[in-house]
């Protein structure tokens, strides 16, 4: 540990900002705000400095505008804001202006301001307006990519006019982090797309060959005697549901309260009261035949919006947070559990974040879940002593299967010279009773030299679980070297895990045990040539093997390639190869046991035609095979998503994916009393459709449509396999499809799968007023799994729509309050 730290101070010290020339915007302050409404004759623009010159950094680097295509924008300023005029010259025909929902881009020209009131080069705000009158807004630092689940409420218009467009923007300090200071300096830098082609133009030139995008910005001026607000808003929601499966009806009324509280002018409270999650969205559960879990991602705002600091050293999973219980319950021999919820309920939670001017950030993030109980029924047959007859007597009992439950993180992250950083993360799992207790640290550098040519980063990681009858401490490492800059890229990694490293209570993990190196080279361009816009070929080489005992699992090469014409055609593919004998430790699920096989290789290509038209097209198509004289194994797929934007307005966009294959062997079950390991040989087929269609009357309210069918089959071989303990399988020792079950003492069961889900959504969303919005929501899913898997698709979907069938209706409205503008009224009615 000590030297991992001497390790991190060395680099800290030949790490350093890196200088060049910025474009400065001197503003002044208006004593007359501006009317946002895109028609730019305010007082407040008509002596105020203008940033022109913009330079383009994509698809092409260095070129200045075109003569037609001249943007010119303008900042002022006052007690309550920023403020920003931007007249952006073009051909009204070649504006593209599809309406989206707030934070989508969609297929729209769009102006974008960044600030960064720290001016650390660092920690940037964004704030983009598209040529719809769209809004998106996103906190962006080095090391994570921009997080639009941040949402801040401000005002924008946007006019077409004769020879281009106008946007006129208002920017409150309360969506702002800045100092107290007198006299202040922010960063800044001002974007712009043109859909047509994807260029991409700055006011202050970026150099995309290296460095973070947010060192390239520029300076504003000028801004004297402000003094943030006291940010204080909520947000209180009522919602109402209805739903019904299986002939049973129930409705549930339900408020509650978010929070957003800024404590100091740098650090923010945000808090759920009573959270509503009742219109999260699906997820889209596949078959999974693994023995990893399927991750999926999160569908509640609360933990989508501003969790950036807390994802540093990817321990935060926020779906374990009122996820199925951890417990199960104990069974007597004559019970049963009837009643085994599916989730927990979540009571609260409450975020504290916040980055100081020096670059020390700090989060605080703290969640409590209720206590959860199973119902377990009992059935016995007790002689009536009166009747002599025997009599069934059922009785019910709870048992707990997860206590109340704290989960717990806590990160500080300092980060200096505009391009490095060091950290240390915790995170905590809290459980009342005897439930198991988990504890994770980490330590963190990403450094990147003066120059923006080399990075050098790691981790050291120690988890700690309290276990009912032992503790259980394990680690985890790693260290790597980047070149990040240039044409020519390259980069050498080292992960190590031992077998007792685990967390999975508030993180996700799929394995541990192992000891991998990594290496990569790339080129890529920067610049068109011919008829590319851009080039980019990666090649990596993998070797692994366990750490306790140090054996060898298995090595890969590979490549992957991605060009784009100069018509936005995109064309890309990959490859990669397990070389030899590769020793998998994770499918037996049984410790120490491995299953062995030979030169897997896998390829896949893709394209996709230019989105900017109305019709468009992303197909992809692969196989997979194993280079083994004894093995016939070939799977194929291929997926296509055809996509029609009808106007501006109303797209539709549909999704068809096959995926089939024989001859892949895998774990189907262990036999309890011999522990013998059972492998089967497979023939799998997949199909999935998925339409979804959006009809949006303008920027604040629309209608979206979501169709999803998943269908999944897999046929086992009548022979089935057995695991030997050097990896190999035979299927000479008996056991079949057909008796499997009396084996394990469960003689219905069959390993054969039909996996059929459906699942729809229907949504109207209004933003009535900013930051405060109506959502309708109808939702109808039905699910299916059974042994049959012979059955045709058709077949399969009559009896996927034999089975009951969820329907789900929700109103749910959010109101945003801000303190500001509450306390300004109470003022003007004391004037009065």
């Amino acid at each position: 540990m000590k030297r991992f730290f001497i390790l991190i101070l060395l680099l800290c010290c030949i790490s350093n900002s890196q200088a060049q020339n910025k474009k400065v915007l001197n503003i002044k302050k208006t004593n007359i705000s501006p009317k946002i409404d895109a028609i730019l004759d305010d007082e407040a623009w008509i002596d105020a400095d203008e940033a022109t010159d913009f330079v383009q950094f994509r698809p092409d680097i260095g070129v200045k505008e075109k003569e037609h295509q001249k943007t010119i924008v303008k900042m002022t300023y006052d007690d309550n804001a920023v403020y920003f005029a931007a007249y952006l010259h073009d051909n009204p025909d070649d504006i593209l202006k599809q309406v989206a929902t707030r934070d989508n881009f969609a297929q729209a020209d769009f102006f974008g301001v960044v600030l960064n009131p720290n001016n650390d080069g660092q920690n940037d705000t964004e704030f983009f307006v598209f040529s719809s009158g769209n809004q998106a807004d996103a906190v962006v630092s080095p090391g994570s990519n921009e997080d639009f689940g941040w949402n801040a409420v401000w005002d924008s218009a946007v006019k077409i006019v004769e020879d281009g467009w106008i946007v006129e923007m208002k920017i409150p300090y309360s969506a702002l982090r800045f100092s107290n200071k007198e006299v202040q300096t922010w960063g800044l830098q001002l974007h712009r797309r043109f859909r047509t082609d994807e260029s991409q133009y700055t006011w202050n030139p970026i150099d995309p060959t290296k460095g973070y995008f947010g060192s390239y910005s520029g300076i504003v001026e000028g801004i004297k005697n402000i003094t943030p607000p006291t940010r204080l808003s909520f947000y209180p929601y009522a919602s109402f549901l209805t739903r019904s499966f299986d002939g049973e009806k129930d409705n549930d009324f339900s408020y509650g309260m978010d929070v957003k509280y800024g404590i100091t002018e740098n650090f923010t409270l945000d808090a759920t009261l009573v959270p509503d999650f009742s219109q999260a969205g699906f997820d889209n559960v596949e078959l999974n035949l693994g023995p990893f879990e399927q991750r999926f991602s999160e569908q509640r705002q609360f933990f989508k919006e501003g969790v950036d600091l807390f994802n540093k050293g990817d321990l935060f999973y926020s779906r374990r947070i009122g996820s199925r219980p951890t417990g199960y319950p104990n069974l007597d021999a004559d019970e049963e559990v009837t009643d085994m919820p599916n989730k927990v309920k979540m009571l609260n939670a409450v975020k504290i974040s916040g980055r100081t001017k020096k670059g020390l950030g700090v989060g605080f993030f703290n969640a409590i879940t209720e206590k959860t109980e199973a119902t377990i029924t009992k059935t016995e047959e007790i002689l009536n002593p009166d009747t002599n007859v025997l009599e069934t007597i059922i009785s019910k009992r709870k048992e707990v299967v997860e206590p109340i439950s704290n989960y717990n993180i806590l990160v500080i992250d300092k980060q200096f010279g505009q391009n490095s950083s060091v950290s240390f993360v915790n995170t905590s799992v809290l459980r009342s009773g005897d439930f198991r207790d988990a504890n994770v640290s980490a330590a963190l550098f990403d450094i990147t030299n003066k120059r923006n040519t080399y990075n050098y980063e790691g981790e050291f990681k120690v988890s700690h679980l309290n276990l009912i009858d032992d503790d259980q401490t394990g680690f985890s490492g790693s260290l790597g070297f980047n070149k990040v800059s240039g044409n020519y890229r390259f980069g050498i990694d080292y992960d190590i895990a031992d077998t007792k490293f685990n967390i999975n209570d508030l993180g996700i993990q799929r394995e541990n045990n192992y000891s991998n190196f990594s290496s990569y080279f790339s080129y890529q361009t920067f610049e068109p040539k011919g008829r590319l816009n851009s080039f980019r070929i990666n090649a990596w080489f993998n070797y692994r093997r366990l750490f306790k005992p140090s054996t060898y699992t298995g090595k890969n090469v590979g490549f992957f390639i991605r060009a784009q014409t100069k018509k936005l055609w995109t064309y890309s593919g990959n490859m990669n190869w397990n070389i030899g004998t590769q020793y998998d430790y994770w499918e037996p699920r049984t410790t120490g046991r491995y299953f062995r096989f030979k030169n897997n290789f896998n390829a896949n290509g893709r394209f996709n035609t230019n989105f900017a038209k109305p019709f468009a097209i992303a197909a992809n198509a692969g196989f997979a095979t194993l280079f083994d004289p004894d093995r016939d194994v070939f799977f194929k797929w291929f997926r296509i998503g055809p996509r029609f934007r009808f106007s501006d307005k109303f797209t539709i966009g549909y999704n068809y994916r096959y995926n089939s294959g024989n001859g892949g062997r895998g774990y189907v079950t262990t036999i309890g009393d011999t522990g013998e390991i059972i492998f089967g040989q497979r023939s799998q087929r997949t199909i999935e459709n998925s339409i979804s269609g959006t009809y949006n009357f303008n920027p604040y309210h629309g209608l979206n449509l979501t169709f999803r069918n998943y269908w999944s089959t897999v046929t086992y071989n009548h022979k089935l396999y057995t695991l030997h303990e050097d990896g190999s399988t035979t299927n000479d020792t008996g056991h079949t499809v057909d008796n499997i079950g009396s084996s394990i003492g469960n003689p219905d069961y069959n390993p054969d799968v039909n996996f059929n889900t459906w699942n729809l959504d229907f949504s109207y969303t209004w933003q009535f007023a900013p930051g405060s919005q109506l959502t309708a929501l109808y939702r109808n899913s039905l699910f299916n799994f059974s042994n049959l898997s012979r059955d045709s698709f058709f077949d399969s979907l009559d009896s996927l729509f034999e089975q009951p069938i969820e329907h789900i209706f929700s109103l749910r409205m959010v109101y945003y309050i801000d303190y500001n503008n509450i306390k300004s009224l109470f003022k003007k009615q004391q004037t009065i």
